[in-house]
């Protein structure tokens, strides 16, 4: 029963989002970072260019610094976002030669600028502030001392230029991920259109229609299109083994009805209440045999159109041998041969089978060897217990006889339907071993045909015993 679990494409389609999702989010976060990164490096360039402004607007007179701020430097720091700018220029003491800074600067950052320019974040006064600080020399003048300038500004504006470059970077990603799900729609068609085209071949095709595909598959698709192969590959093999069993079974029965029909015909033209008797005990005999032809091919038909077998109890297979051979022992067909068990194990020998199967495999060896072998044969039945594949135990039932045998190219026929080793002195269909091997395949069991030590055929059937824990 087909389970529907799901869409393949919805599938691909929420991987593929989660995908985009989290390679999105790290690039968002990427680019917040960046966008923050890029507003500092502005802005601090802007304060690094009004420093170097000012401190150029330095001058000397009677030894002392004086400075007039130049109007370039504040345009520099202004901005559209109305920050509030300050400055201070600071003479070798620490003194202020001209600043409008609202707080003192610590001498931890002038010492620091002094040795390099210096560009840092403080809060004072409740406010994030960026400051920038270097020492210039006044070279070439009498007196040279060393003078700070120092600029600052708020850092409203760098917040709001990387809000702004962020949103113009989100604004691309938002445009680039509906443009990538237009197009991961797109990709997701053409990359299933090979599984819509094989399932338009597939629905194209008779019913009765068994020859490989005929289609062009990615490499994907590859194992499921030659698994399609094989699937009607074996397909094709089992109806032309139903036909052909068709046509053998319909032949099968198809002689002796025509023979109990000419047996009737010469019987009605003829007045003799002798030969009537004659006709109706051939009509009889012949009516027994299609009768029994007729069961063991409903018998092999259900055998091989029955389910997998299910979990079946523990069976001790030495008793249903044991009575199998008493019951056929009984019987006026063994009446003429030796029908006898050999040794048995001291205890029950458990297997997973069911009893039907058994009792039938065995009534058709048994039957098989009957009618197979002159009066006065032997046939011997029995169990070997041997150590089988992987460690688990095996057991293996054997019938053998000691009549012609079969030769070994006509042993590997003898398991097809109406096969009878080229032996047409008997009265048998050739169906009995094809009943026991199919019963074997069933119960996971592995046949074998092999000649006796002297003369005669052994048929030899080895089923894996059941954990004696299990036994009831």
């Amino acid at each position: 029963m087909i389970e529907v679990t799901g869409s393949l494409k919805r599938r691909l389609a929420v991987w593929l989002l989660v995908t985009v999702t989290g390679l999105g989010a790290l690039l968002m976060i990427e680019a917040r970072v960046s966008s923050h990164r890029a507003a500092e490096r502005a802005y601090d360039s802007q304060l690094e260019a009004a420093a170097l402004t000012i401190a150029e607007a330095v001058q000397w007179q009677q030894g002392e610094p004086l400075i007039e701020v130049p109007a370039a430097a504040l345009q520099i720091l202004a901005t559209r976002h109305q920050e509030r700018v300050f400055y201070a220029v600071l003479d070798a003491d620490g003194a202020p030669v001209s600043t409008n800074l609202p707080f003192t600067l610590e001498p931890g950052w002038r010492e620091r600028a002094a040795d390099a320019p210096l560009a840092l974040t403080a809060r004072l006064d409740g406010e994030a502030w960026r400051l920038y600080g270097r020492e210039v020399d006044s070279a070439g003048w009498v007196s040279q001392e060393p003078v700070q300038v120092w600029v600052g500004h708020t850092r409203a504006g760098r917040m709001a230029l990387a809000d702004e470059l962020f949103e113009r970077t989100l604004t691309r990603f938002v445009a680039m991920v509906l443009l990538a799900g237009v197009l991961m729609a797109l990709a997701l068609r053409v990359a299933l259109g090979p599984m819509r085209r094989l399932r338009r071949v597939l629905r194209r095709r008779d019913a009765d229609d068994m020859r490989p595909l005929d289609a062009r598959v990615p490499e994907e698709m590859r194992e499921l299109a030659q698994t399609l192969d094989h699937l009607f590959a074996r397909q094709r093999q089992s109806r032309e083994a139903l036909l052909r069993f068709t046509a053998d079974a319909s032949h099968q029965l198809k002689t002796p009805l025509a023979g109990l029909q000419s047996v009737s015909e010469l019987a009605l033209t003829s007045e003799d209440p002798a030969e009537w008797r004659a006709a109706l005990a051939a009509v009889h005999e012949g009516a027994g045999r299609t009768s029994r032809l007729a069961g063991q091919l409903l018998s092999l038909a259900r055998l091989r159109h029955l389910g997998e077998a299910e979990a079946v109890a523990p069976l001790d297979l030495a008793a249903v041998l044991r009575e199998t051979v008493l019951d056929w022992a009984e019987r006026e067909a063994a009446r003429d041969h030796d029908l006898g068990l050999a040794p048995l194990p001291a205890g029950p020998v458990w297997v997973r089978a069911e009893g039907w199967a058994i009792r039938e495999l065995l009534g058709n060896l048994i039957d098989n060897a009957l009618r197979y072998t002159p009066p006065g044969s032997v046939i011997t039945l029995g169990l070997e217990v041997l150590e089988g594949r992987e460690g688990r135990g095996e057991v293996a039932l054997f019938v053998e006889d000691d009549g012609p045998g079969v030769p070994a190219k006509a042993r590997e026929r003898l398991l097809q339907p109406f096969e009878r080793g080229g032996r047409q002195d008997t009265e048998g269909s050739g169906l009995g071993l094809s009943i026991v091997d199919s019963i074997a395949r069933r119960l996971d069991g592995r046949l074998s045909l092999g000649a006796r030590e002297s003369h005669g055929l052994r048929v030899r059937l080895s089923l894996p015993l059941c954990d004696p824990e299990e036994a009831p």
